[in-house]
């Protein structure tokens, strides 16, 4: 029941997505004719590697305890 209830959720959450991209965004062509887009996604880039090494050595260190016992 779970499983149904997230899966009917996650197509909500993307029907609303989908319905708002008819619009155009000025900030987004602003920034990409600036190039400053390409400093917004390498930023973006690194706080999401950041996020995966750190978590991945979490996971490393929670074997290694779980191991131990």
């Amino acid at each position: 029941m779970k499983k149904l209830v997230s899966l009917i959720l996650m197509l909500l959450c993307f029907i609303a997505v989908k319905a708002q991209s008819g619009q155009a965004v000025e900030m987004a062509d602003k920034m990409r004719s600036e190039g400053r887009i390409y400093v917004v996604v390498g930023t973006i880039v690194i706080v999401f590697a950041g996020i995966t090494v750190y978590l991945f050595g979490i996971d490393r260190r929670l074997k290694k305890i779980e191991k131990e016992k």
